[in-house]
């Protein structure tokens, strides 16, 4: 009869805790301590009743809604909600034209061999570190000149100027990784280069349009300079409108209501972009790894 012998279970050995890695998850720690606390206070300080505004306690106390309500009053000079509905215009028209147009010039620059194509990357790139307070005056200069101060056109088009350098620049390292046989495979099997492009090159560049759409929306969501000069009351977004809040009571900064208002701006953010990340991390990474 013949008999069986169990071998030994392996044994699994615990990570041990170095140094380094002590030292390096405090550093961590210490970061997002760091990044967080503004945003924590924020929050805090939204749910806190006016008389305590400048309390340094830590945690929520004599917590209220009522400066939710402050931004909200229209009654108050507060117009958040149509702040908002403006933002939300601005920010998605900024976003599809940025990456419909970024998307065909980045895969031309990374897809086809023409002269002086190093130059306009450089060109493009160097668009996206030019400082907006220089085009401050010209804009509204211009602006003024064709009747465009307070039109939503006025907002859209400078912050498509900003967005879409940062598209074409991320988008093009991402077609440039794409290998070139796939479309020659899809072109032998009929399929013409437009049908390609839209069958094969665009399904799986998902993760960097996606990518670049959610960092263009953030960039319009959070510009201020030049909607400051360049919209009016009707056409003001969110940073706008906070920075104008008046509070309940006269004569006193309303700090609780632009913290209130700050909270309910950027909570949505926030969570869209924590249930994201890896949507975001792989579309900023998948261009990124040479070789």
């Amino acid at each position: 009869m013949a008999t069986t012998t169990s071998l030994p279970r392996p044994t699994r050995r615990r990570p041990v805790l170095t140094r380094s890695a002590v030292r390096g998850y405090l550093e961590v720690a210490a970061i997002v301590v760091f990044c967080l606390a503004p945003f924590y206070w924020m929050i805090v300080t939204a749910f806190r009743q006016v008389g305590y505004t400048f309390d340094t306690t830590p945690w929520p106390t004599h917590v209220t809604l009522e400066n939710f309500r402050t931004a909200f009053s229209t009654s108050l000079g507060n117009h958040l909600g149509r702040a908002l509905v403006n933002s939300i215009i601005i920010g998605v028209c900024t976003t599809v034209l940025a990456v419909l147009v970024g998307t065909f010039a980045a895969y031309a620059l990374s897809r086809l061999n023409f002269r002086g194509k190093e130059i306009v990357l450089g060109v493009v790139l160097g668009a996206s570190m030019f400082p907006g307070v220089a085009l401050l005056t010209p804009l509204f200069q211009l602006f003024t000149n064709i009747h465009w101060i307070g039109s939503y056109q006025a907002l859209i088009i400078p912050d498509i100027s900003f967005a879409l350098p940062l598209t074409v620049y991320t988008l093009s390292a991402f077609f440039s990784e794409m290998p070139w046989e796939l479309e020659d495979a899809a072109k032998v099997d009929g399929c013409s280069p437009g049908q390609a492009f839209r069958r094969i090159i665009l399904p799986l560049a998902a993760p960097g349009l996606f990518t670049t759409a959610i960092l263009a929306f953030i960039s319009s969501w959070n510009e201020f300079l030049l909607a400051s000069e360049l919209s009016s009351d009707k056409t003001q977004p969110i940073t706008v409108a906070i920075a104008q809040f008046t509070g309940s009571q006269p004569h006193q900064e309303p700090y609780t209501a632009v913290m209130a208002a700050g909270t309910i701006v950027t909570v949505p953010l926030v969570i869209l972009v924590l249930v994201l990340q890896r949507r975001i991390v792989a579309g900023l990474t998948a261009g990124g790894v040479k070789g």
